[in-house]
């Protein structure tokens, strides 16, 4: 499985940006999916995830302004991110896996940052 992120850019404050992710290669539907970020100087962190049936989970600060949602027949997975903040600037990163709990497929990342 090969995963394509993409959608990252320079923002500002208030702004909004969707983050894509395109999976090939032997992919599967019953795949978890997720975001993943990285700021300079820190951990990657969980941000937001989606099941194979399209529930949905948050990192507290993004609830409510971050929404992830997949195509299944696309084989996509989006993250659009309103009211953007400086904290969010980070390399994005997606992933799919078998489990909420395990990921084992990385996408390359994408670079986001929200200027003050």
């Amino acid at each position: 499985v090969q995963l394509q992120a993409s959608g990252g850019g320079l923002a500002q404050a208030g702004d909004s940006l969707t983050l894509s992710c395109a999976a090939s290669g032997r992919t599967s539907n019953n795949y978890h999916m997720a975001w993943f970020r990285q700021a300079p100087g820190k951990a990657r962190e969980f941000v937001a995830a989606i099941t194979w049936s399209s529930s949905t989970s948050y990192i507290d600060s993004v609830k409510g302004r971050f929404t992830i949602s997949r195509d299944n027949a696309k084989k996509t997975m989006n993250l659009q991110m309103n009211s953007l903040k400086p904290e969010d600037t980070a390399i994005y990163y997606c992933a799919a896996g078998v489990s909420g709990s395990t990921w084992n497929y990385w996408g390359q990342g994408t670079q986001v940052t929200v200027s003050s």
